[in-house]
């Protein structure tokens, strides 16, 4: 059997299932496309199931730019002086633990040009790679992949394992599938569920980032807008540390001073992407439970948009979940004026209002059984009053009767 029928037998046995032969839009060449089996959906968020916590569907593009770049990175012409091949029994001893569990390892195939050839994070690298499965059935190769270093734009195996290459070196890299593709797989490359991977990775070249005070608008647009769908990548597979990670580079982009000339239409374009990577930050902060991060992300975009219907739904939900309900409620029905047909909203506001009246009755018990029945201590002291005062009167009156009968024997006696 040849290796390409191999190759489609594999493939037609270990995906077909699990995409219900359904197309999923957005692989093309793009690694990081999710194995999920479903195409993706354009339902409204407020309308779904998920509670107003999934991403905006305007957000999330069917296609996310590739993470290759053939035309942007230059090879390195110096090749190292010495070509260190060695066989396997010879290099068994030579894996580098990378994170000390076993989890990801580096063995030099080709030592580079020294350690002061290394790259740092926040360079652009290039390096040429193959993807293996742990059996050796290689998945693909790419060149001339183009990254930022520590950007999170590709797998962690590949952020953690370059930074410690040198300029030129080969290695080969074991890594457990927690720091590939995970418990979810990918379409492109075709890596099934909690598949370990074998890579071999050679440095071409690190250049330093780019200055964004010198970067287009459209280039800061273009860069921007790769950083918030890497951090959606990052959202569908639960990776909610990372995908805030990748908003938060995105802001930067979008936030930065410009010497460049920016057209008012350009810069609202840099809103809009600001504006979503907020609102979907505040999203992924709300998974994690950074309830004042996430709130803070809702007003920041409130702050842009007053009338953002998803950020005055999850500020009510973060306030609601720090138990400030008459806030949480103000702010949902600021929402369901905006939009008062959506029903996610007239649920999410009809369970705080249960919850708040129930927190009031709560408190208002609690009260009374800290300072007694105060109704009650009143009529008896009312009643107390009350008898205190009949005694008084009925005292006074028989006083005043008895002074009277002794005045009057008094002037009878006088008389006589």
């Amino acid at each position: 059997m040849t290796e390409a029928s191999s190759k489609a037998s594999y493939r037609h046995k270990h995906f077909d299932q699990m995409t219900d032969k359904e197309d999923v839009t957005g692989a093309g060449d793009n690694p990081e496309v999710i194995l999920t089996g479903k195409k993706s959906g354009k339902a409204s968020l407020l309308d779904s199931g998920e509670d107003f916590e999934m991403l905006d569907d305007d957000e999330i593009d069917d296609d996310p730019p590739p993470l290759e770049d053939a035309g942007s990175g230059k090879k390195t012409k110096k090749e190292p002086a010495e070509d260190q091949h060695a066989s396997p029994s010879s290099l068994v001893d030579e894996w580098m633990d990378i994170l000390g569990n076993g989890q990801l390892r580096k063995k030099v195939l080709r030592a580079g040009n020294g350690p002061d050839s290394r790259p740092t994070k926040g360079q652009n690298v290039v390096i040429h790679l193959k993807t293996s499965l742990a059996d050796g059935t290689l998945v693909e190769e790419q060149p001339e992949l183009s990254f930022t270093l520590g950007d999170g734009d590709v797998i962690q195996a590949l952020d953690l394992t370059v930074q410690l290459m040198e300029m030129g070196e080969k290695a080969l890299v074991q890594a457990d599938a927690k720091y590939a593709y995970g418990a979810l797989g990918s379409l492109a490359p075709e890596v099934l569920p909690s598949a370990d991977l074998a890579l071999e990775v050679q440095l071409l070249d690190a250049t330093e980032a780019l200055d964004l005070e010198l970067l287009s608008p459209q280039e800061r647009v273009a860069l921007a807008g790769q950083k918030r769908e890497r951090g959606n990548v990052y959202y569908q597979r639960g990776d909610y540390a990372f995908a805030v990670n990748s908003y938060g580079f995105a802001l930067q982009i979008t936030e930065s001073s410009s010497k460049v000339d920016i057209s008012p239409e350009e810069e609202e374009e840099l809103m809009d992407i600001k504006v979503k990577c907020l609102n979907n930050m505040a999203a992924a902060q709300l998974k994690l439970d950074h309830y004042e991060a996430a709130l803070r992300s809702c007003v920041s975009v409130l702050v842009h948009q007053p009338d953002n219907i998803k950020a005055l739904f999850r500020k009510g939900k973060v306030l609601a979940l720090q138990g400030e309900y008459a806030d949480a409620i103000r702010n949902l029905k600021m929402a369901l004026k905006l939009e008062p047909s959506n029903k996610t909203i007239h649920s999410e506001l009809s369970r705080l209002v249960k919850k708040h009246s129930e927190q009031k009755g709560a408190e208002q018990a609690m009260y009374k059984k800290m300072l007694g029945n105060p109704g009650s201590d009143s009529m008896q002291k009312h009643q107390a009053r009350s008898s205190w005062g009949v005694s008084w009167k009925w005292l006074f009156g028989a006083t005043a009767v008895a002074i009277g009968g002794v005045a009057l024997s008094v002037v009878i006696a006088a008389r006589n």
